[in-house]
Protein backbone atom coordinates (compact mmCIF):
# COMPACT_ATOMS: atom_id res chain seq x y z
CA UNK A 1 0.00 0.00 0.00
CA UNK A 2 1.22 3.50 -1.02
CA UNK A 3 0.83 6.06 1.47
CA UNK A 4 1.26 10.08 1.16
CA UNK A 5 1.92 10.74 4.76
CA UNK A 6 4.23 8.42 6.54
CA UNK A 7 4.27 10.22 9.74
CA UNK A 8 0.64 10.97 9.60
CA UNK A 9 0.15 6.83 9.63
CA UNK A 10 2.64 6.29 12.12
CA UNK A 11 1.05 8.79 14.28
CA UNK A 12 -2.46 7.21 13.51
CA UNK A 13 -1.34 3.50 13.94
CA UNK A 14 -0.07 4.65 17.40
CA UNK A 15 -3.50 6.56 18.99
CA UNK A 16 -5.45 3.77 17.42
CA UNK A 17 -3.97 0.89 19.39
CA UNK A 18 -3.52 2.97 22.27
CA UNK A 19 -6.97 3.21 22.39
CA UNK A 20 -7.51 -0.25 22.12
CA UNK A 21 -5.49 -0.83 24.78
CA UNK A 22 -2.58 -2.90 22.75
CA UNK A 23 0.82 -3.06 23.65
CA UNK A 24 2.48 -3.39 20.35
CA UNK A 25 1.65 -1.96 16.99
CA UNK A 26 3.72 -2.24 13.81
CA UNK A 27 4.55 0.34 11.21
CA UNK A 28 6.79 -0.24 7.81
CA UNK A 29 10.15 0.82 8.52
CA UNK A 30 12.05 3.97 6.93
CA UNK A 31 15.38 5.86 8.37
CA UNK A 32 13.00 8.99 9.22
CA UNK A 33 10.08 6.66 10.91
CA UNK A 34 13.16 5.22 13.06
CA UNK A 35 14.34 8.86 13.92
CA UNK A 36 11.16 10.20 15.21
CA UNK A 37 10.74 6.71 17.22
CA UNK A 38 14.29 7.00 18.25
CA UNK A 39 12.84 10.53 20.09
CA UNK A 40 9.55 9.54 21.13
CA UNK A 41 11.63 7.05 23.27
CA UNK A 42 14.34 9.54 24.78
CA UNK A 43 11.63 11.72 25.77
CA UNK A 44 9.97 8.78 27.43
CA UNK A 45 6.21 8.76 25.80
CA UNK A 46 7.10 4.69 24.44
CA UNK A 47 9.03 1.86 25.70
CA UNK A 48 11.07 1.11 22.79
CA UNK A 49 10.94 -0.28 19.21
CA UNK A 50 12.54 -3.30 17.00
CA UNK A 51 13.28 -3.43 13.29
CA UNK A 52 11.93 -6.28 12.16
CA UNK A 53 13.55 -7.39 8.69
CA UNK A 54 11.04 -9.68 6.05
CA UNK A 55 13.11 -11.15 3.45
CA UNK A 56 11.50 -9.89 0.63
CA UNK A 57 13.56 -6.14 1.18
CA UNK A 58 10.00 -5.02 3.44
CA UNK A 59 10.28 -3.86 6.85
CA UNK A 60 8.43 -3.02 9.96
CA UNK A 61 9.01 -1.39 13.12
CA UNK A 62 7.32 -3.41 15.91
CA UNK A 63 6.29 -0.12 18.39
CA UNK A 64 6.26 -1.21 22.55
CA UNK A 65 3.45 1.40 23.43
CA UNK A 66 4.10 2.83 27.36
CA UNK A 67 1.14 3.11 30.32
CA UNK A 68 0.78 4.25 33.68
CA UNK A 69 -1.94 2.76 35.61
CA UNK A 70 -3.77 1.37 32.99
CA UNK A 71 -3.53 4.79 30.91
CA UNK A 72 -1.58 5.80 27.85
CA UNK A 73 1.46 7.64 28.55
CA UNK A 74 0.40 9.66 25.20
CA UNK A 75 -2.70 11.69 26.25
CA UNK A 76 -2.64 13.74 22.98
CA UNK A 77 -0.48 13.28 19.46
CA UNK A 78 -0.86 15.79 16.76
CA UNK A 79 0.46 16.36 13.14
CA UNK A 80 1.14 19.82 12.55
CA UNK A 81 3.10 19.92 9.26
CA UNK A 82 1.23 17.91 6.57
CA UNK A 83 1.86 17.22 3.32
CA UNK A 84 -0.27 19.98 1.75
CA UNK A 85 0.63 22.02 4.19
CA UNK A 86 4.48 21.91 5.74
CA UNK A 87 5.01 24.15 8.88
CA UNK A 88 8.57 25.60 9.68
CA UNK A 89 9.72 27.39 11.94
CA UNK A 90 13.20 29.14 13.01
CA UNK A 91 14.34 28.55 16.38
CA UNK A 92 12.79 31.36 18.30
CA UNK A 93 9.66 30.65 16.91
CA UNK A 94 9.63 26.87 18.12
CA UNK A 95 6.38 26.21 19.77
CA UNK A 96 6.29 25.01 23.31
CA UNK A 97 3.54 22.35 24.16
CA UNK A 98 1.77 22.49 27.01
CA UNK A 99 3.66 24.97 28.72
CA UNK A 100 6.71 22.77 28.10
CA UNK A 101 5.24 19.36 29.31
CA UNK A 102 5.00 18.49 25.91
CA UNK A 103 7.54 17.89 23.22
CA UNK A 104 7.10 19.39 19.63
CA UNK A 105 8.90 16.72 17.17
CA UNK A 106 11.07 18.93 14.20
CA UNK A 107 13.10 18.36 11.57
CA UNK A 108 16.38 20.00 11.26
CA UNK A 109 18.98 20.02 8.85
CA UNK A 110 21.12 18.36 12.20
CA UNK A 111 18.24 15.56 12.65
CA UNK A 112 14.98 14.69 14.16
CA UNK A 113 15.29 16.05 17.65
CA UNK A 114 12.61 17.87 20.30
CA UNK A 115 11.92 21.08 20.27
CA UNK A 116 14.22 21.72 23.35
CA UNK A 117 16.96 19.83 21.87
CA UNK A 118 16.63 21.98 18.76
CA UNK A 119 16.71 25.19 20.92
CA UNK A 120 20.26 23.76 22.58
CA UNK A 121 21.69 23.17 18.84
CA UNK A 122 20.00 26.59 17.92
CA UNK A 123 18.27 25.13 14.63
CA UNK A 124 14.99 25.42 13.42
CA UNK A 125 13.08 23.25 11.00
CA UNK A 126 10.27 21.62 10.04
CA UNK A 127 7.67 20.54 12.82
CA UNK A 128 6.42 17.63 12.43
CA UNK A 129 4.15 17.01 14.96
CA UNK A 130 3.31 17.39 18.66
CA UNK A 131 2.97 14.65 21.61
CA UNK A 132 1.62 15.37 25.27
Amino acid sequence: MNVNDPIGDMITRIRNAQQRAKSKVSTPGSRLRASVLEVLKAEGYIRGYTAVDHGDGRSELEIELKYFDGAPVIRAIERVSKPGRRVYASVKALPRVNNGLGVAVVSTPKGVMADHAARDANVGGEILFTVF
